[in-house]
């Protein structure tokens, strides 16, 4: 049976903005049974995107349990640590939000990072969890996290594999139904009262009052459902800024594994391995029935399933 911890880690030092801050984070253990006894442990970070918290990893959609995305990994033998950036969700909100560059954010998640893996080493997170001595990382960030993702591991090198989930390293762009024009505003209003990038974040089969309950008010909204956030860093407007991250995903050397849905925000999966050109081992994934939220598809629980094993084979190469 998986466990779930929330802590909190100080990241004043690496933030360096001259504030106390910290970040939110959960961590998602699984049944020391389940524990790989000839392999080094993996510890999974996930990082959410624009206008949701860490609490995306969490979740359950309606009809499911165990914990959302982090429970499916914990549960098949994964730590999962869900995390919320600085300025989302429980993390610290800094008294000048404009300081806080694609640089900053990732620096306080390296440390993040640094910190909850001492803690697992430590067996401090929970006493009926054993010392993780050896473990393997990886980072995951969806969207605005995937951006981060590759900033921080371009500067920090947190991780031995990275996955970048619906965010393109070549140009993000919101996508919108064929033969329709696309909007002046990606979030004006439409006549079900949802706005018009609802088609690119929701797959037609998801739950309507789902649905309806997410885009409401998004991407700023007065009163975000539990998997949301009701702050984003002002430096998540720059993500649709061709090549704003270029020069990090070339620099980037582990494996890669590209993850979207058929309906997402990187206009031709295809071409996302030549932004990784540093890494020679680039994973691309296209999963069917989901776009850009990819926790909320019925056909999430593939696209963890290939994330897994994408994760698995990093771990076998680190140990070899």
């Amino acid at each position: 049976m998986t466990v779930s911890i929330d802590l909190s880690v100080d990241v004043t030092e690496a933030a360096g903005l001259g504030e106390p801050l910290a970040t939110a984070v959960t961590v998602t253990i699984p049944d020391p049974r389940d524990l790989a006894a000839d392999a080094s442990p993996m510890v999974c970070f996930g990082f959410p995107g624009g206008g949701y918290s860490r609490q995306y990893f969490t979740f359950d959609m309606p009809g499911a349990s165990g914990g959302g995305q982090a429970g499916w990994h914990a549960a098949r033998g994964w730590v999962f640590v869900s995390c919320d950036h600085l300025f989302v969700g429980e993390s610290s909100s800094p008294t000048e939000p404009d300081k806080l560059s694609f640089e900053v954010v990732a620096a306080a998640n390296a440390a993040t990072v640094d910190r909850v893996l001492a803690r697992l080493a430590d067996g401090a997170v929970h006493d009926a969890f054993p010392s993780l001595r050896n473990p393997i990382s990886i980072g995951i960030g969806q969207s605005m996290g995937g951006c981060f993702t590759i900033v921080q591991q371009a500067r920090h090198s947190s991780y031995a594999g990275v996955g970048i989930l619906g965010f393109s390293g070549l140009q993000t762009a919101l996508a919108f139904p064929p033969g329709t024009e696309p909007p002046a505003n990606p979030f004006e209003i439409r006549a079900d009262g949802l706005p018009a990038a609802t088609w690119v974040f929701h797959y037609d089969d998801e739950p309507a009052d789902v649905v309806e309950q997410d885009m409401t008010g998004y991407p700023l909204r007065e009163r975000p459902p539990v998997w949301g956030s009701a702050t984003v860093p002002p430096c998540a407007a720059q993500m649709l800024d061709k090549g704003c991250v270029a020069d990090e995903a070339a620099s980037i050397t582990v494996p890669v594994f590209v993850g979207v849905g058929e309906r997402d925000v990187c206009p031709d999966p295809h071409a996302e391995p030549t932004a990784y050109s540093g890494s020679r081992d680039i994973t691309v994934f296209v999963c069917p029935r989901m776009s850009h939220m990819h926790n909320f598809a019925s056909t999430r629980e593939q696209f963890w399933s290939r994330l897994h094993e994408w994760g698995e084979t990093v771990a076998r190469s680190s140990e070899s």
